[in-house]
């Protein structure tokens, strides 16, 4: 059986740990080929961001135009944009292929919390790439940012009224033992998923989820299977994590594909 191909749209991280590189290591873990456009170069390590470096907007809408006029994409994944140019000629292309599966992790800051979205940034998320979403993933942070609410089912309700069919929203930053993460629709569902909370801080886990679920939904899953598998697969990741810098630990995407015994 044929890998089904999922295009990663997304910055690129120098340390592997989030970025087109987890992108890719997700996607191919969970059963797909990766293809990918960078939208951002970076300066950073396994601490923080330094600088954000976005690319030509033209030069993207081109790469775009020729993968998909080439290759059969079968779902597309979304992380930093870098600028509101970028933001809207992704949604230019996808605009012309409304029947691809699209998950976005509207990536608003880094994980010690060094703002990468800017007000304009955030209204081209919501304005443009909004409505050609099938799911967005947003952590509870980034959709209290985007909706203006507080409340995390109104959230969802203000959010997916700006087009996306469905809204995860992650519960790692919310208070309690365990990790409430809660999947709404727009028939105004609302599926708990419940993890154990690890005591570590990670750098790319929602990468490694965002591109899990990408995965899942290029190999026709349903929408709520391919969120709890991710859910699962992206728990393994971090519990098989490594720190192997100064900051945060990287998700192990790799954790049940090793070809040799480790010593």
């Amino acid at each position: 059986m044929r890998r089904p191909l999922v295009l990663s749209i997304a910055g690129h991280d120098p340390t592997g740990g989030a970025g087109i590189q987890a992108d890719i290591e997700a996607i191919g873990a969970c059963g797909g080929r990766a293809l990918s456009v960078v939208t951002c170069l970076t300066i950073q390590d396994t601490r923080t961001v330094f600088r954000c470096m976005p690319m030509d907007a033209a030069s993207i809408t081109q790469s775009l135009q020729r993968l998909f006029a080439d290759l059969p994409v079968a779902a597309v994944k979304l992380g930093l944009t870098g600028s509101v140019e970028i933001a809207r000629a992704i949604a230019g292309i996808l605009a012309t292929h409304p029947d691809i599966p699209v998950v976005l992790d509207p990536v608003l800051a880094s994980g010690d919390g060094t703002p990468l979205a800017d007000l304009a940034l955030r209204e081209a998320l919501l304005d443009h790439l909004f409505p050609c979403l099938t799911l967005a993933t947003p952590n509870s942070l980034e959709a209290r940012t985007l909706s203006g609410e507080q409340d995390l089912a109104r959230c969802a309700e203000r959010l997916l009224a700006r087009g996306a069919e469905a809204l995860l929203i992650t519960g790692g930053h919310e208070p309690g033992e365990s990790i409430v993460n809660r999947l709404f629709t727009r028939e105004g569902a609302c599926v708990e998923h419940i993890s154990p909370r690890i005591d570590r801080e990670f750098h790319g886990t929602g990468c490694t989820l965002s591109a899990a679920i990408a995965t899942g939904l290029a190999l026709h899953r349903p929408i709520e299977d391919a969120v709890e598998t991710a859910l699962t697969y992206t728990l393994q990741t971090l519990a098989h994590a490594d720190q192997p810098g100064h900051g945060q630990a990287l998700p192990d995407r790799w954790f049940n594909c090793l070809p040799w015994p480790q010593r």
